[in-house]
């Protein structure tokens, strides 16, 4: 019974996610998977550049603790390396929501 919690448990935790594996992924949806490709995908699929990897569920973790609002903030009006407006001219809130949504998802 212990080692079946203990796979259980294993379960429970995202998995790693590699920079290729992380360019491979985009939205399903047609526009928001080109404001990803002219945008976020810059920053989201290199290893060291400071922004969280597309489909890197662990390193979200503990931004989207912080809540949806303040990650839109932080798109808007920029933090930290996060150029404002996520470099995405076309962009509405919704569109950061769904795009911070899809990148934050593990595959």
């Amino acid at each position: 019974m212990a080692a079946a919690l203990g796979l259980a448990a294993c379960g429970a935790h995202p998995k790693a996610i590699t920079p290729e594996q992380s360019a491979a992924l985009a939205p399903a949806d047609a526009r928001l998977s080109g404001l990803y490709e002219t945008s976020c995908k810059t920053c989201h699929t290199i290893a060291g550049s400071g922004a969280p990897l597309t489909g890197d569920a662990r390193a979200w973790e503990p931004r989207m603790k912080q809540g949806m609002a303040t990650l839109v903030a932080h798109t808007v009006q920029g933090f930290k390396a996060m150029p404002a407006g996520g470099q995405c001219a076309a962009c509405t809130a919704a569109d950061y929501e769904a795009l911070i949504v899809f990148m934050s998802k593990e595959p």
